[in-house]
């Protein structure tokens, strides 16, 4: 079975909607507290790390409550369709007072509103790809999705362009039609997907006839339930008459182990076995800290370039665009060649690009283009590690739980979101601005340290074990 591009991207909807408001949030809201507002930096940086903290709640709870949800549109669907017009709706109320009020609290409770209302169907959008995609091609649909998320946030940032004039005094900036502009495309991409993918229908279409739809997860428990199948054919008065080796033995015990802690699984819905919940921790630990690593770069870079290198004028934004060009136009050759070589090195590969890139910036004592290159690299490592890591967590788990894996992996990679900005900007405050990739450097090592004792969530197809088999004397 091929990946359905088609469907693919119109799955991508739910994601290029919601990052064209995080586009809108992540430029504008920070403009609106401080001029409109009169905020300083530090308190529109307390607010504007509300998402954050609210995701590292919320996303685990609604990707969970969601794979629990069955309704005539499917278990997504309805937290998408919800959560974005709920979204749409207080995104509105929020540009209109403060377009005709300057109550900052009133401001504030809304925008908490709204990013609690965003925060309700984020991991059910994701979720919705691996649940309608054979785990096989996840990691080509994944380069997809990340691709219509990208265009999400070019169109905010067209969009701004286009539409958002400033006003002579900042605080008397017109923010309306670029807000009416957010809302339409927000609403049309998701009514478009509504229209367009039936889950439900979908739900059942997608597996007729591939045996091995949620790959690993779906086999790691048939294994063990066939070992012992294997076991309980043997008769009683053969079994008496049996020599059994050590060996065999301790398989036996470990099947018996496996067996009885799936059955106590399956009634949670979690198939995980100690073995694969070993592995999701590593892989959740990774991506902890490579998130911790690139975020330190890409948020202190605006000052590290001035403070080190002084350079002016929007000299760092060239790196930064560079890093992202080039990320997304290695999302889909990733993708192919994750299918070939697997998740793990592929994503190895990257977290070492990385590394090498981060080491000769953090070499370099003043400016030089070919910082561009290493950028250009580094955007290709992200890439990498971003097209793999998210289908590697659901690998190990079967549709009946992505949910609650999506939930996870957005989890740990927004607790770095949070710690890396307070730490990193300590040592930047405190000790240098010269430790900035130095530690990129220790924190993508320790990353490529957790990858390595990673042991499921590949691509590559698991070898079956063979039955086990009690010789008679």
């Amino acid at each position: 079975m091929k990946l359905n591009y088609k469907r693919t991207i119109l799955i991508g909807l739910a994601f290029m909607s919601i990052c064209s408001f995080w586009q809108f949030y992540d430029n504008e809201i920070p403009k609106i507290l401080t001029y409109h507002f009169g905020l300083g930096e530090t308190w529109t940086g307390a607010i504007m790390a509300l998402d954050n903290i609210l995701a590292l709640f919320m996303l685990p709870v609604f990707g969970s409550i969601s794979d629990k949800v069955d309704t005539k549109i499917g278990k997504r669907m309805p937290f998408i369709l919800i959560g974005t017009f709920v979204s749409s709706a207080l995104l509105i109320l929020l540009i209109y007072v403060a377009h005709v009020s300057s109550n900052l609290a009133l401001f504030i409770a809304i925008l908490f509103f709204l990013l609690l209302s965003m925060g309700t169907y984020r991991s059910p959008a994701v979720a919705l790809m691996p649940e309608l995609t054979p785990a096989v091609h996840r990691s080509k649909a994944n380069a997809i999705i990340n691709l219509m998320g990208t265009l999400g946030a070019v169109y905010t940032l067209v969009m701004i362009k286009m539409l958002l004039k400033s006003a002579e005094n900042e605080a008397d900036t017109n923010y309306i039609p670029l807000m009416l502009s957010l809302v339409i495309f927000m609403v049309l991409t998701v009514m478009i997907l509504f229209i367009t993918i039936p889950e439900n229908k979908l739900i059942t279409k997608v597996r007729e006839g591939v045996d091995d739809f949620d790959g690993e997860g779906g086999r790691l428990n048939d294994n063990d339930h066939e070992r012992i199948k294997d076991l309980a054919s043997v008769d009683a008065s053969d079994s008496d008459r049996a020599t059994v080796s050590n060996s065999v033995s301790a398989r036996i015990s470990d099947a018996e182990k496996n067996t009885e802690s799936n059955s106590v699984n399956d009634a949670k819905g979690d198939l995980l076995t100690k073995d694969v919940k070993r592995s999701m921790l590593f892989l959740l630990l990774s991506v902890f800290l490579w998130f911790t690593a690139y975020n330190a770069v890409t948020t202190a870079f605006s000052r590290y370039v001035g403070e080190v290198w002084g350079l002016r004028n929007g000299a760092y934004a060239d790196c930064l665009m560079v890093a992202t060009v080039a990320a997304v136009l290695a999302y889909l050759p990733i993708g192919n060649l994750s299918a070939k070589i697997g998740r793990k090195l592929t994503i190895l590969m990257g977290v070492a690009l990385m590394v090498l890139c981060y080491l000769a910036a953090a070499l370099m004592p003043q400016y030089n283009p070919i910082m561009n290159f290493y950028f250009g690299l580094i955007g290709i490592g992200w890439a990498a590690i971003n097209v793999n890591s998210y289908p590697m967590v659901v690998e190990m788990g079967r549709s009946s739980v992505i949910g609650k894996y999506t939930g996870l992996y957005y989890t740990f990679s927004m607790a770095a979101q949070v710690f890396t900005p307070i730490f990193s900007g300590f040592l930047l405050e405190h000790v240098s601005y010269r430790t900035l990739f130095p530690y990129a450097v220790v924190f993508s090592m320790l990353a490529f340290i957790t990858m390595l004792m990673v042991r499921h969530g590949d691509t590559k197809p698991l070898k079956r074990r063979t039955p086990i088999k009690v010789e008679k004397i």
